[in-house]
């Protein structure tokens, strides 16, 4: 199959290149020439463990290519993917879809013959119907048929996600459509991947509904975590007796500082603001929102209460400030409401993490930075540990504590023991645990 793959964000890139992989040619396309001249390259503008091996073997093969033409990838595509941004609205919380649809009507101008035109972006329930009527009122006559398949990708976990899928989701009304649709993901029938097909509507409200339901767990366990600081209960064993039945599930249970990234934000107060607007509010993911964002706060908060209250003149050492580990996504990081914090309060915040600087440097002013936790971790007064990278996972403890000049660890994501933190001579908090 011959597709083409508008935008080469997150979503799109690492679709294209999978779809590439699976056999098919691909053109990925894009407005900015720094992503095109850099992927011409062979150069990976985001960081995806294994990404930027699986792209070189497919441009190598000669099954994916990259252009600023899309015209040129549009023509003669039986399938066309619109993977481009939709970010929070400014004023409203609704996604703005400005992108998606200026794609379409770019898509119906540069056709040729039939295509699915398949919205990958995550959009709000109705979007597809009018993507389709743009792209009718731009060309009356485009040989088309819309369809939706939103992606379900976990950064830094992406390309299993992609080739070893729950589920495809597809929202489609044309036979054609869906015949072009099954023969792309044909490869995945050897792995029995289940095909849910659906309307377009409820393909829409699939994407929305897991991403708050998956925000929901997190919060949930968060709330356990502080009534188990209160009465003496440990939230990791709470979460395993729960998440053994297998109603509830252990994913998605881990208690923290609070759910960011690209998608859970944004998703959850898109849907919010689309619940409103059709009379059907939706109060318990409202109420996620808001716990949410006061985590963050609070998650601030504990780190100055383990330093006495005061954070003044102290150094502190913070590992970890990407959303989650094997990412460089700086999105509504929990870091970007902790360290400004902290800093506000008087500290002198020294950070480490393995792929945040990128993007950190500009969005925590105040901040240094270092490379070598052992470096960043001397004379300091707390570590606190933001982002469970494998790197912060196998410490040595003891040395860290030495080079220290206090001896508190604040550990937001419970990588340590207490009991062996506590050896190691460390004034030792952690989440929801004695």
């Amino acid at each position: 199959m011959r597709i083409a793959m508008i935008g080469t964000g997150y979503v799109g890139l690492v679709s294209g290149v999978c779809f590439s992989d699976f056999g098919h040619d691909v053109i990925c396309v894009d407005k900015v020439d720094a992503k095109i001249d850099m992927l011409n390259k062979g150069e990976v503008p985001i960081y995806e463990p294994g990404l930027d091996t699986l792209m070189a073997k497919n441009v190598a093969a000669g099954r994916l290519t990259f252009t600023k033409d899309l015209a040129t990838a549009v023509a003669g595509a039986d399938a066309v993917f619109i993977a481009v941004g939709t970010p929070t609205r400014r004023g409203d919380g609704h996604a703005d879809l400005t992108y998606v649809y200026a794609a379409a009507e770019e898509v119906a101008q540069a056709l040729t013959g039939f295509a699915v035109i398949v919205t990958k972006s995550t959009v709000p329930v109705g979007t597809n119907r009018e993507v389709e009527r743009r792209i009718l009122a731009a060309r009356p006559d485009a040989p088309f048929a819309v369809a939706s398949n939103p992606e379900f990708l976990r950064e830094g976990a992406a390309i299993d996600d992609f080739m070893r899928p729950d589920r495809v989701v597809v929202g489609v009304e044309s036979e054609q459509a869906l015949q072009i649709l099954e023969d792309i993901y044909r490869p995945l029938n050897l792995r029995k991947t289940p095909i849910v097909v659906t309307t377009l509507e409820s393909a829409e409200v699939i994407k929305y509904a897991a991403n708050a339901f998956l925000a929901t767990k997190i919060t949930f366990i968060n709330e356990i975590a502080d009534l188990c600081e209160k009465v003496g209960g440990d939230v990791q064993e709470v979460a395993n007796g729960m998440g053994l039945d297998n109603r509830i599930g252990g994913k998605f249970l881990h208690a923290g500082p609070g759910y960011g990234g690209s998608c859970f934000p944004k998703d959850t107060l898109a849907l919010t603001r689309t619940a409103q607007e059709h009379n059907a509010p939706i109060r318990i993911v409202k109420t996620v929102i808001e716990v949410n964002d006061a985590r963050k706060r609070k998650m601030a908060e504990k780190i100055i209460d383990a330093c006495d209250g005061k954070v003044a003149g102290k150094k502190i050492t913070v590992l970890g400030v990407t959303f989650k580990p094997d990412t460089d996504d700086m999105r509504d990081a929990p870091s970007l409401t902790i360290v400004p914090a902290l800093i506000g309060a008087g500290a002198d915040v020294v950070i480490v993490d393995p792929e945040g600087r990128k993007e950190g440097e500009a969005l925590l002013p105040g901040a240094t930075w270092e490379e070598d936790v052992y470096q960043a971790a001397a004379d300091a007064h707390c570590i606190a540990l933001l982002t469970e990278w494998n790197e912060f996972r196998g410490l040595d403890l003891p040395r860290l504590n030495k080079l220290m000049s206090g001896d508190v660890m604040v550990d937001l994501r419970n990588v340590y023991r207490p009991d062996v933190a506590r050896r190691a001579g460390f004034e030792y908090v952690s989440v929801g645990r004695p």
